[in-house]
């Protein structure tokens, strides 16, 4: 199962990520972030965040929808993320190669053109 060591790992693979400094992980790429540690608010509580829970960046609402009613075990949405293309998952219940794929993929979405290229062999 995954954890932040190896969304880190993967992350700063990925061609011009840039990492923010923050009490978790939190990855950015043309100023755009695609994956960062989930900021957990709780009425009355500080906000407290989560590094065994990743937001991630999905598109639109029609993934989002169906990554959280195709696979409710590993990820979940609140509220707070209604109208937004972003969803939570649960770390320890995906493996590495799945995770992979998944930060990847938000990576492509948020990446520039000409950043893209770069992952996809066609840059210099």
């Amino acid at each position: 199962m995954a954890d932040a060591d190896d969304v880190r790992r993967l992350a700063l693979a990925l061609p011009e990520v840039q990492e923010v400094p923050s009490d978790g992980f939190d990855f950015r790429v043309g100023g755009h972030g695609f994956v960062w540690s989930y900021p957990e608010r709780r009425p009355g509580q500080r906000r407290v965040i989560r590094t065994d829970i990743a937001v991630l960046y999905v598109g639109d609402e029609a993934e989002k929808q169906a990554l959280v009613l195709g696979e409710p075990d590993l990820f979940f949405t609140t509220p707070a993320y209604d109208g937004s293309p972003l969803v939570m998952l649960r770390l320890d219940r995906v493996g590495v190669r799945r995770l992979e794929e998944l930060v990847t993929d938000a990576w492509h979405m948020r990446a520039p053109d000409e950043v893209r290229a770069l992952l996809d062999g066609r840059g210099g």
